[in-house]
C-alpha cells in the first residue's frame, strides 16, 4: 500500500519547482543513432611478384644469419638494429604455423605495426628444427616476404638473448615521413 504524500512535502515540492517551465513534449528524448565506428585499414596483401617487383623467391638466399637493408638505410642505424639497440615496439611469434597462415598473420602484423606507428618489431620464425628435413621453411619465406613490403626498411637476425637466428628485428619506415616519389 502506498503511503500518501503529506501536505507539507507537497508544498515544499511546489516551492522548489515553481520557476520550472513545462517542456514542449511529454515523451522521453528520441533515440539517437551512434556515429559509425572508424574502421581500421585493411591489412595489406602481399604484393604479387609480377606486378610489384621482379624479385623471385629463388633469387633470395637464406643463410643462417639474415641481413637485409634497402638502399639509403644508414650503416649506423643498421648496426643499432643488429645490436638490438632500437626498442622493439611489437612482436609476433610465427614459428609452428603453416606457410599460408603465417603469410596472413605477417600481413596483419605489419598492418598493425603501421597503425600503431611502430618503428622496430620482432618476428619469431623459429629455426626449422621441427620442419621436415629440418630446414627452416618459415625463415626462408619470411626472408622473401619482408623484402616485398615497402614499409620494411631493413631486417636482421636477432642477438642470441632475443632469439638468435630464430628471430628477426625488422626496421619499419617512419610513418611520419612521406615516401618520396621516384622518377618516372
Amino acid at each position: 500500500m502506498k503511503t500518501p504524500i503529506q501536505e507539507e512535502d507537497l508544498e515544499l515540492f511546489r516551492q522548489q519547482v515553481q520557476d520550472a517551465e513545462r517542456l514542449a513534449h511529454d515523451r522521453a528524448e528520441p533515440y539517437r543513432r551512434k556515429p559509425p565506428p572508424i574502421p581500421r585499414p585493411r591489412p595489406p596483401q602481399l604484393p604479387e611478384q609480377e606486378t610489384k617487383t621482379e624479385l623471385a623467391e629463388s633469387e633470395v638466399e637464406t643463410g643462417d644469419y639474415l641481413l637485409f637493408a634497402r638502399p639509403g638505410v644508414q650503416r649506423r642505424v643498421l648496426a643499432e638494429l643488429q645490436r638490438g639497440a632500437i626498442e622493439v615496439g611489437l612482436e609476433v611469434d610465427l614459428h609452428g604455423f603453416r606457410v599460408e597462415h603465417a603469410r596472413a598473420l605477417l600481413a596483419e602484423f605489419l598492418a598493425e605495426c603501421g597503425h600503431r606507428r611502430i618503428r622496430c618489431a620482432r618476428i619469431i620464425h623459429g629455426k626449422g628444427h621441427g620442419s621436415s628435413g629440418r630446414q627452416p621453411v618459415l625463415k626462408q619465406k619470411i626472408n622473401y616476404w619482408l623484402r616485398l613490403y615497402d614499409q620494411v626498411l631493413a631486417f636482421c637476425s636477432a642477438p642470441r638473448h632475443d632469439g638468435g637466428t630464430g628471430a628477426l628485428y625488422v626496421l619499419l619506415r617512419n610513418p611520419n615521413k612521406r615516401v618520396r616519389a621516384g622518377p618516372g
